[in-house]
């Protein structure tokens, strides 16, 4: 994980490259599950029938599918990362930016769909902690 911090400016910049690789892993991921479960409902196809045929060509390209996706989701997570956001649920597209306010590290928090960071939490808050974003944080300007 990255030592990196942002100021509000510089997070709220990001915001649309980093709403183009989190909707990339969500989308990945939901067809990763697409394909887990139908490989699911296959096996458990061919327990009841004690055997049957399986047409190997469309279960591999699937399965392909599903390797693809995954690398995609991979890839965007960590291109994310190495921007030195942190990606705290990726099924509602929620990132917190650390951000230094006052000598304390908080964590700006934004969730996809919002058009702005409008909110941020204290390092063991989490989501559930959010408060607005006040003056003190519009005003902090980079310490590294």
């Amino acid at each position: 994980m990255s030592d990196r911090k942002f100021t509000l400016d510089e997070a709220q910049s990001l915001l649309p490259v980093l709403e183009s690789l989190l909707r990339t892993a969500i989308t990945a991921k939901k067809l990763m599950e697409e394909v887990e479960a139908e490989q699911q409902a296959l096996a458990h196809k061919i327990f009841l029938n004690g055997g049957t045929f399986v047409d190997v060509v469309p279960v591999a390209r699937r399965k392909a599918q599903r390797a693809k996706a995954e690398q995609r989701a991979k890839d965007a997570l960590a291109e994310i990362d190495s921007i030195g956001v942190q990606v705290k649920d990726i099924d509602i597209g929620l990132l917190d930016f650390p951000c230094e306010v006052e000598g304390q590290i908080i964590l700006l928090c934004w969730r996809m769909g919002e058009k702005s960071i409008t909110h941020w939490h204290g390092m063991q808050e989490g989501f559930a902690g959010r408060k607005p974003i006040d003056k003190r944080i519009v005003r902090s300007r980079k310490a590294n």
